[in-house]
């Protein structure tokens, strides 16, 4: 890390860095996450500015005769990297058993860390961990989806009293594992709300097409199903 940077330095810094922080942001927006193309830029570029303003301070004395302590510009990137684990644990939810929005954390945290390496001048490393990145988002993501996996929903349903839906069997949907998250009788509308965790196969069409049947029977009042992502 040079003592002294130029314009041309922070410059150069900078538009990796934002280059870096778009290309990883891409992934997020595409697929729909709340920290999305603009936040993961954001952090990227703020971990990058505290590097370089930790080297612009390496040159200043750390302590005087006169003073107390002494002062470890270290510590100003240390601190952005500690921080932004608040951000990407506002970005995790947990749903029953299930926790979603750990890749979205994950992403985060890197970029964080791309912007540290880059704000730091370790141009190299900073670019070949945007360009892993990158591929684990990208391509991982492609050979993921091939893989044998199961996929999780929340189902909200709301009948009429009496009805003979009032407590849904697996059966009735299919090849699916049901877990009672929370059931109550809604005096307003005058029916049994009841959220079930469901657990399917690979394809949630099935699954899909079933709830399509029962959202059209006359006991049903109310009938909502939400595909969990990762």
């Amino acid at each position: 890390m040079p003592l002294h940077l130029s314009g041309l330095d922070i410059g150069l810094r900078l538009a990796l860095t934002f280059a870096a922080g778009v290309a990883i942001g891409l992934n997020r927006e595409a697929t729909g996450h709340a920290a999305g193309l603009r936040t993961t830029l954001l952090v990227c570029l703020a971990a990058s500015v505290s590097m370089i303003q930790m080297n612009l301070l390496l040159s200043v004395n750390g302590k005087t005769p006169l003073s107390f302590a002494v002062m470890d510009v270290a510590r100003l990137p240390l601190g952005i990297l500690t921080g932004v684990g608040f951000i990407g644990g506002g970005a995790i939810l947990r749903r029953g058993d299930l926790l979603i929005g750990v890749t979205t954390a994950s992403t985060i945290w890197m970029a964080t860390v791309v912007g540290l390496c880059l704000g730091g001048g370790q141009l190299g490393l900073g670019v070949a961990a945007t360009v892993l990145t990158v591929l684990v988002l990208w391509v991982m993501k492609a050979i993921e989806a091939r893989l044998p996996r199961r996929g999780h929903a929340i189902l909200s349903i709301e009948v009429k009293a009496g009805s003979k839906l009032d407590q849904l069997s697996e059966a009735e949907l299919g090849k699916v594992e049901l877990r009672l998250l929370d059931r109550h009788w809604d005096c307003a509308k005058a029916a049994m709300a009841t959220r079930y965790e469901v657990r399917f196969g690979a394809a949630p069409q099935p699954l899909l097409d079933r709830l399509d049947r029962l959202a059209a029977d006359p006991d049903v009042s109310h009938l909502d199903c939400t595909i969990l992502k990762k």
